[in-house]
């Protein structure tokens, strides 16, 4: 599998619990971080659903 670059540039603040937790799921709790984590349909999902928090590169 790919591996993938993730990186938060947006802040959980006042973002649904949810939200928050799917960054934590992604290893992701402080602005600027990046984690390289494998292209799977499970982590799509995630990234898809606090997309607007982060950064991807592929």
């Amino acid at each position: 599998m790919a591996k993938i670059k993730i990186t938060q540039t947006g802040s959980p603040i006042r973002r649904d619990k949810t939200q928050r937790a799917t960054l934590v799921g992604l290893g992701l709790n402080k602005l600027h971080r990046t984690v390289e984590v494998e292209e799977t349909p499970e982590v799509a999902g995630q990234v898809r659903k606090v997309h607007h928090l982060l950064s991807v590169e592929r």
